[in-house]
């Protein structure tokens, strides 16, 4: 009896770790690209997208390359930006 018992509470527990992980994978899959990266949590995200979604992970590689790099420097005599309202427009 104690055999028993002993295996249906392992496959219990292996039944209940597996729909955690289960649940926590379709919650985060589910959730857009531009809100998965706002917060510290990302890097634990980013493992799951590494794994299941590996076309969202590349994206979001992609989207931290072009967000780093710096626009180029006018040469000298080039016209200046235009002011747009609050902003500066630099055409490129």
């Amino acid at each position: 009896m104690a055999d028993i018992l002993g295996t249906l509470l392992t496959i219990a527990i292996l039944v209940a770790a597996t729909a955690v992980v289960v649940v926590i994978v379709a919650v985060y899959s589910r959730t857009p690209l531009e809100k998965k990266y706002e917060s510290a949590g990302g890097g634990l995200g980013g493992s799951f997208d590494a794994v299941w979604m590996p076309s969202a992970h590349e994206a979001g590689a992609e989207r931290d390359r072009q967000t780093q790099r710096t626009a180029p420097a006018p040469a000298p005599g080039d016209p200046l930006g235009r002011i747009d309202g609050e902003r500066i427009v630099i055409d490129v």
